[in-house]
């Protein structure tokens, strides 16, 4: 990764919405009593994997157990459905363990966060799809794990597993046994186990690497405030009406969700501030443009260009530059055109407006957006074939070639 100059880095910091930018130079210091655990150890996460996951993983991928495993495993979708048939002995207890809510996930909270995810979702669609999904190839480590994964082979398919992660946990019954969100988790955690013993094995990937072992929990913070955080930050840029409780509510989703990803509680930001906080330590200082990253967000944006509905490949660079900043528009080497630069800041903001109920004029542009939206979300649910999950499954090698 390249070095990034401290003025850089409060440069974009700004452009992204942030009050304080850390130095990325300085040691761990965000403070485990700001977490939902209240304390901590303060040990750097940079240095934390999985210890539940990582040693069962290897052994089921050394014992060619993984392609059995996946069999297995295919038709285990909702919460609720029993653990199938034929895992090994150990893969079974391992879940029987994790594969829960944790003691201190609040119902009512959860509940209250399907519902403003279901009159939120138009947002969500397009902070998720052309936000979060286009920031993660500016975010070298995640650029480099997918590119060099399996998975990075194949965009379309991959795109749609890392958006159906989201939109299970967008459900009204996400956490719920008719639910599918904490199998969705747990399916993404041995994943995330197979991927740190695949990857180091793999010379692409650590040509590049600044790591050993990929995905520790560090990785999965900055992805966690890469999507919520930031989900979280530009609707409250953009004006969106959002109750105390909502924004309350919406957070602990979250913390639900990185928990079932194995991060420890120690690290979860128990408030909206403390994630800012945190995310201004681990996210904003490591933003930068990479190889991988930059093939990986033309791919992305081709794929979204397939759904037309009227709006060009224009409309979508400026679209990603009003959502993450000039700054990453021109990392990405996306092209100008200033006329859809224009509509996407008078019509997305009208456009707010009227669907919020807090302006009765409708914008020219009203109807184009909304059919591009929910076009965009069927694009990647299940490679737009279908509502349906898209199978998560144990990889056993890395990207060919």
């Amino acid at each position: 990764m390249p070095n990034l100059d401290r003025r850089r880095i409060l440069s974009l910091g700004v452009a992204l919405g942030l009050v304080g930018v850390a130095d990325p130079t300085k040691a761990w210091a965000w403070a485990s009593a700001d977490s939902v655990a209240g304390t901590g150890a303060g040990v750097d996460p940079e240095y934390i994997w999985d210890s539940a996951t990582d040693p069962l993983m290897v052994s089921l991928l050394e014992n060619g157990q993984v392609p059995a495993v996946n069999t297995a495993m295919s038709g285990w979708v909702n919460n609720g459905d029993e653990l199938p048939g034929g895992l090994p002995a150990e893969l079974a207890a391992h879940l029987l363990t994790v594969n829960k809510l944790p003691s201190w996930a609040d119902p009512a909270k959860l509940a209250r966060a399907a519902d403003f995810n279901r009159r939120k979702d138009t947002y969500l669609f397009m902070l998720y799809g052309l936000g979060s999904g286009i920031m993660s190839t500016v975010i070298p480590r995640e650029a480099r794990s997918v590119y060099w994964s399996v998975g990075g082979a194949d965009m379309k398919d991959r795109a749609a597993k890392t958006f159906t992660f989201g939109y299970d946990l967008s459900q009204l019954d996400a956490f719920k046994p008719t639910g599918q969100f904490v199998v969705t988790a747990n399916k993404t955690r041995l994943v995330h186990g197979a991927v740190r013993h695949l990857l180091p094995q793999s010379p692409h990937w650590k040509d590049g690497a600044d790591q050993t072992i990929p995905i520790s929990v560090a990785d999965i913070l900055v992805t966690f405030h890469s999507l919520g955080t930031f989900v979280h930050r530009k609707m409250r840029d953009w004006k969106i009406p959002m109750s105390a409780a909502d924004e309350d509510a919406f957070l602990h989703s979250w913390q639900v969700a990185i928990h079932l990803l194995g991060v420890p509680t120690e690290y979860i930001p128990k408030t909206w501030a403390a994630a800012e906080a945190q995310s201004a330590q681990v996210l904003t200082p490591i933003l930068a443009p990479t190889p991988e990253g930059l093939d990986l967000a033309e791919v992305l944006l081709g794929l979204t260009a397939e759904i037309d509905l009227g709006v060009t490949r224009g409309f979508l660079n400026e679209f990603v530059r009003y959502t993450l900043s000039n700054e990453v528009g021109d990392w990405l080497g996306l092209k100008r055109d200033y006329a859809a630069a224009a509509l996407v800041r008078t019509a997305w903001p009208a456009f707010i407006l009227f669907r919020e109920g807090l302006s009765p004029v409708m914008p020219g542009a009203f109807y184009m957006l909304d059919q591009f939206i929910r076009a965009l979300a069927m694009l990647f649910l299940n490679k737009g074939e279908s509502g349906t999950t898209t199978p998560i499954t144990i990889p056993t090698g890395n990207r060919p070639g």
